[in-house]
């Protein structure tokens, strides 16, 4: 099945405390906003990537992917000040496809056998969200003090890509319009539909990286895969 993937690239990465966008940081020598995309872009099922970016990265953004092989596959989208606003503005230019997956710029590790399973699941389900156990103990806090152990056995982290019917996603952006309500992730948005949500496994390779030391488990995985 076809799909189009948001890759919402606009944020400025304050957490990481570069000055700049973490995703013109580079790994093995290529920025990771590169080594991203360049999954989507080798991916055949994939029509379109529509990378929503700051104004002020416009320039840079598309002079790095203008040599890019299958560039020609990328649309760049302007941004707005809140993450979901920029996963709207990508999702008024998704056409000709019944699916679309929203992915974070700054998750270079995701894999194609995952991206496919997503797919599967949202033509099956509607909705489907990458995700892995939660390993450690999670503890209720209440300031500096613990309220309650949370049982973890039905607690997942939540990863990207998330995939969508193409229709689903537009409604639920629209009540969250129509609400003025600012959730954590698209899945947030579908669930106040009260429409099920479907889990795929991922792996936990598949980390976003937000400070500095993220670089440091992103050069290991480099090296694991190489």
């Amino acid at each position: 099945m076809n799909y189009n993937v948001i890759i919402p690239a606009a944020g400025q990465g304050k957490r990481m405390g570069v000055g700049k966008n973490k995703l013109f940081l580079e790994l093995n020598s290529e920025p990771i906003i590169l080594h991203t995309v360049r999954i989507f872009l080798q991916d055949t099922q994939c029509k379109q990537v529509l990378l929503v970016i700051n104004e002020q990265d416009q320039d840079e953004m598309m002079n790095l992917f203008a040599n890019s092989p299958l560039s020609e596959k990328i649309h760049f989208i302007i941004g707005g000040n809140e993450r979901q606003y920029s996963v709207y503005n990508g999702l008024q230019e998704v056409k000709n496809v019944e699916i679309v997956l929203v992915h974070d710029g700054a998750r270079p590790f995701i894999t194609s056998s995952v991206i496919h399973q997503l797919v599967e699941e949202a033509v099956k389900h509607g909705a489907a969200i990458a995700a892995v156990p939660v390993k450690d103990t999670i503890k209720k806090v209440e300031g500096q003090t613990v309220i309650e152990t949370i049982e973890r056995s039905s607690l997942w982290q939540v990863q990207t890509p998330q995939a969508f019917r193409v229709s689903l996603l537009q409604k639920a952006h629209q009540k969250a319009i129509e609400d003025q309500f600012l959730g954590t992730d698209e899945a947030s948005l579908v669930e106040r539909l009260k429409y099920p949500v479907q889990i795929v496994m991922s792996s936990y390779d598949n980390i976003k990286l937000t400070t500095l030391e993220d670089l440091y488990f992103a050069e290991a995985i480099l090296k694991k895969r190489s």
